[in-house]
């Protein structure tokens, strides 16, 4: 730690440990079940934490909080000061808190700082508070998600002593609870880069702070690099500030990047946590967890657990299981009450993993790398560790991007196990050996370097950035991605021979969609046939709407579809997409509409989504009175406004039943769960385009052979003039 003291300068007592230590004794655990796993625990007992808890019984849904900012519920504002100054000696214990002057004295004196703020530390919620005192104008304080920004939103308003959306608010999507009048906001990194937008000098803030940086999401660098070209060439006023927060010790890099800026560092608080291992690889990781979790409720007898599994049908077969088991464990026992946490999640269903259970019963909270940071889930004890995530990787080379379950880094491992140590001492166990855990890569990669940069690169032409290539990245995601994305938006009509924004780009960028679908709403409009479009749009934004039935039912599954979308069987999925979204709006009421998604494997949470995305693209396109029904379904013309979005993705048929893409003559099969898959059309078009033992076309349609020169004549023959 000694070089650390450098440049440095450091609050509090010495460091102590904000992730788990990699240090300790050997310790051998003979668990009962045939789950066998090696312990390693802490050598140093950490201080005693104050617990701050982001849910309580007092907390609200989202829906009532929007209430209660809009005023539409009476509130009694002095039960809120009361609450609030019965908060203040548990804000006060905190670390931050006291190192409340020097660290304001530091923000002061620079215009942007990189704060190192540990587990506990009590950054996210107490240093947007110390500031609003020392701010004109108002505070942004960015999350990577939405649970984090309303859970800290709601929490900090509660220690202010205010009503959620008056003084404190949020902005994530789909809510908005804060209004003109709000000083501090918690906002999704989107939901601040769309203001961006709207307003490039971020004019109504005098502080921006970036928390969770280390997360290093793709909206995350833009943030920064917009940022950086604000505080350095556009507002060189004092007035305004930037603060980078991050858990991790990897600083360096935002520092360098705001040519060195001050790093401050706040110790956090942690109890030790007990650490086990695998003595041999496991073959089913969801049967694991489950053994896991009901030998852990037999043996242990108070603490809730947090399981952390790479997706959401990983996530929801661990849930349908132990809801199946818990009426015949063991009575002695605690009651297993499984609860599901990702992002595709409802918000209000997410918050329901904060509030309390009864005394007789166990929280198991199953959760994605969502949990690993920004949220306090209250009464973890024990955390169950997969080792694994589910991260999309886009191969710019090939057009494709392909969904794999990936190893976690050491640094995830170490804020994974940090979650069981925060009220009191707690075990991890990390369902692997402890020799993969030492071949783990130390960080996280950085998504911009993984992931496809066409949204990024359209945002930045509407920004005015004509130099793309030399623009302020923090991480850059190399000339041959950025060359891609600017091919796709000229195929798009989104940028002009000059690699200028077109007046297409610029209605493009507006929408909240990825290009390719702003595109296709676009030319439906046009067509005649937004209505249809935009209902198949929301289907293809949700994850996982259509699941992939188990084995033993995929052909019973396979023949109800194709008996149930009749268009779809001749033209393809997205047909089917808007089939089954008409007959799940037609159903009478959840319990018929449950049943009918259990039996063609789809999920029903998901349709739920679709619904709310729906509404807000059609209020995107000013379409504010929709229907069911409105107009007539056109086929053929709902294809030929998506071929204006996916013309890159189309393939042509050869004899041999097989397809040749138009783009690079690359073989392509129809994915099985395509209702094509065994037809032979003369050409296809398709949504994704994934590569496992093959490439795959997944979410395919046919078109016909003379809509590509119709639809796109300035790739497949002479350029026409664009705006």
């Amino acid at each position: 730690m000694a070089n650390r003291q450098n440049r440095k300068i450091k609050f509090g007592d010495d460091v102590s440990g904000g992730a788990v230590e990699e240090a300790g004794t050997m310790k051998n655990t003979q668990t009962k079940a045939d789950t066998k796993f090696v312990g390693r625990q802490r050598g140093r007992i950490g201080k005693a934490p104050v617990t701050v808890d982001f849910g309580s019984d007092e907390d609200n849904s989202e829906e009532e909080n929007e209430k209660l900012a809009t005023g539409r519920k009476p509130v009694d504002i002095r039960l809120i000061k009361q609450k609030a100054a019965k908060l203040l000696p548990v804000r006060e214990s905190l670390p931050v808190y006291q190192v409340k002057n020097e660290l304001l004295a530091q923000v002061r004196s620079a215009k942007v700082c990189v704060l190192i703020g540990e587990t506990g530390s009590g950054k996210s919620t107490q240093i947007p508070q110390f500031l609003m005192d020392e701010n004109k104008k108002g505070i942004a304080v960015t999350q990577p998600r939405r649970v984090a920004a309303i859970n800290l939103a709601t929490r900090v308003s509660e220690e202010y002593g205010c009503v959620l959306g008056r003084e404190v608010g949020y902005s994530v999507r789909f809510n908005n609870v804060s209004n003109r009048q709000t000083k501090l906001k918690y906002i999704t990194d989107g939901m601040l880069l769309r203001e961006l937008m709207l307003d490039p000098l971020l004019s109504r803030y005098s502080t921006v702070i970036i928390d969770e940086a280390h997360e290093r999401t793709i909206l995350t660098d833009l943030l920064l690099g917009f940022l950086k070209d604000l505080i350095f060439n556009k507002r060189a006023d004092d007035e305004f500030k930037v603060i980078i927060m991050s858990a991790t010790l990897d600083a360096e890099r935002f520092s360098q990047f705001f040519e060195n800026a001050p790093i401050f560092f706040v110790e956090g608080r942690m109890y030790p946590v007990e650490r086990y291992y695998l003595g041999q690889p496991v073959e089913d990781i969801v049967d694991t967890v489950i053994k896991t979790v009901v030998q852990l409720n037999q043996t242990e007898p108070t603490g809730d657990i947090l399981c952390f599994l790479a997706g959401q049908e990983d996530i929801d077969r661990v849930v349908d299981t132990l809801n199946k088991l818990a009426p015949v464990l063991p009575k002695e026992a605690p009651i297993l009450v499984p609860m599901p946490l990702y992002a595709a999640l409802p918000s209000h269903v997410q918050m329901e993993v904060f509030r309390p259970v009864k005394a007789n019963q166990r929280k198991v909270i199953l959760a994605t790398n969502i949990a690993e940071t920004s949220v306090t889930v209250p009464g973890i004890r024990y955390v169950v560790d997969s080792g694994l995530r589910k991260v999309k990787v886009w191969r710019h080379q090939l057009g494709l991007s392909t969904l794999l379950i990936a190893p976690i880094s050491k640094a995830s491992a170490a804020q994974r196990a940090g979650r069981a140590g925060r009220e009191a001492p707690g075990k991890c166990y990390r369902l692997y050996r402890e020799t993969d855990y030492f071949k783990l890569s130390d960080n996280t990669e950085p998504e911009i370097l993984r992931s496809d940069v066409i949204s990024p690169v359209l945002m930045l032409k509407k920004m005015g950035v004509n130099d793309i290539l030399g623009w302020h990245w923090l991480e850059n995601p190399g000339r041959e991605s950025l060359v891609a994305a600017l091919q796709q938006l000229y195929s798009l009509n989104a940028l002009n021979d000059r690699g200028q924004i077109t007046e297409l780009g610029e209605k493009m960028v507006v929408l909240p969609v990825a290009p390719h679908l702003a595109a296709v709403l676009i030319r439906a409009h046009e067509l005649g046939c937004l209505g249809p479009v935009i209902d198949i749009v929301a289907c293809l934004s949700v994850d996982n709407l259509l699941m992939s039935p188990p084995s033993e039912r995929r052909d019973e599954v396979n023949e109800r579809r194709k008996d149930t979308c009749k268009l779809g069987t001749i033209y393809g999925d997205l047909l089917m997409l808007k089939e089954l979204f008409d007959l799940y709006i037609s159903l009478a009421d959840n319990a018929e509409r449950k049943e009918w998604c259990k039996q063609l494997c789809i999920n029903f949470k998901g349709f739920k989504d679709v619904l709310r995305v729906r509404r807000q693209i059609a209020e995107y396109m000013g379409m504010l009175k929709m229907h069911e029904g409105d107009g007539s379904l056109d086929a053929k013309l709902v294809l030929k406004a998506f071929l204006s979005g996916f013309l890159t993705n189309t393939a042509i048929g050869m004899p041999d039943r097989s397809y040749r893409t138009v783009a690079t003559g690359d073989l392509v099969s129809v994915h099985p769960s395509s209702l094509l898959f065994g037809q032979r059309k003369p050409a296809i078009m398709y949504i994704e385009y994934v590569y496992t033992v093959k490439g795959y076309a997944r979410a395919v349609s046919m078109i016909e052979l003379e809509w590509l020169q119709e639809v796109a004549p300035h790739l497949l023959g002479s350029r026409e003039k664009i705006n």
